[in-house]
């Protein structure tokens, strides 16, 4: 049975929560933790680390579009999300921790429905988000020991809640 994939890369403090949460939602087909729109070729996590590459922690997520559909991809990672947070995911702070949607570069349609998303979310808030939308420009995989982090070590750090890995196992359920 042919499937139809398509890729959408979250960025939303540190990445191997990120990673665990769209792991757990149904049509997600794959995640991949990187880094996004920086300023140099190749970067280490130690590099990133830094704040000094301009890139972001990433999950570079594959989605069945015949089972999961991009706005409610988008809706579930604004709940694993605190969009007003400017620096950064709980007690993640720097630029590497940044929030954004990325999308292919020419994807109008994804660019699209991730600004809709995002206008619908902001009226939740009297602040404003602070979640960039923009194509890919530079994305490099993240080293193999942050592939499935908190799956190869279980009670790893992690600032998602219990609570919101819930909702992702059953988030998509219909």
């Amino acid at each position: 049975m042919k499937r139809n994939l398509q890729a959408i890369w979250f960025a939303g403090g540190c990445f191997w929560g990120l990673q665990k949460f769209f792991n757990l939602i149904h049509g997600v087909t794959d995640t991949e933790v990187g880094y996004i729109n920086g300023n140099t070729p190749n970067p280490t996590y130690e590099e990133v680390y830094t704040d000094t590459t301009g890139y972001m922690e990433c999950v570079k997520v594959l989605y069945d579009t015949d089972i999961l559909d991009l706005e409610d991809l988008i809706r579930f990672f604004f709940k694993a999300i605190d969009p007003t947070r400017e620096d950064g995911q709980a007690g993640d702070i720097g630029t590497r921790y940044k929030s954004g949607i990325f999308y292919h570069p020419g994807y109008t349609s994804d660019a699209a429905i991730a600004q809709k998303v995002h206008e619908d979310v902001s009226k939740e808030y009297s602040v404003t988000l602070h979640v960039e939308i923009g194509p890919v420009e530079s994305y490099y995989p993240a080293e193999e020991y942050h592939q499935n982090y908190l799956d190869k070590n279980p009670g790893g750090y992690c600032h998602i809640s219990p609570q919101l890995y819930e909702f992702a196992k059953k988030a998509n359920r219909k």
